[in-house]
């Protein structure tokens, strides 16, 4: 099973990017998959995830309204769309794939991950 993060960069402030996430080796549709940010010194934290089957998504309060993720099955593709960037959206982002319905907020739920992608946003 291998996860490709792929879409980052240096984008300013007020702008979108989209992020993807290719997988081989599985079938995102029959997993719950979620997209993750990392900083310097922090934990990794949930930005969006989308339940497997019916894709049910949540999205974190500090990205409610700017980004959104979303599947495309035809293309065994995770996408996450970011609109409204700020400079505190700068960090490593990560997509994750993981059987579970449940507690999708911690990363320990996830049993795949991507290699991760920097995103910069500059003021």
């Amino acid at each position: 099973v291998q996860l490709q993060a792929s879409g980052g960069g240096l984008v300013q402030a007020g702008g979108s990017l989209r992020l993807s996430c290719a997988a081989s080796g599985l079938t995102f549709s029959e997993y719950s998959v979620g997209w993750f940010r990392q900083t310097p010194g922090q934990e990794r934290e949930l930005v969006a995830f989308m339940t497997r089957s019916l894709g049910s998504t949540l999205h974190a309060d500090s990205v409610k309204g700017r980004f959104t993720i979303s599947r495309d099955d035809a293309k065994n593709t995770v996408y996450l769309q970011m609109n409204n960037l700020k400079p505190e959206d700068t960090a490593v982002y990560y997509c994750a794939a993981g059987s579970s319905f449940t507690s999708l907020r911690s990363p320990s739920r996830y049993h795949y991950w991507g290699q991760g992608t920097q995103l910069t946003v500059s003021s």
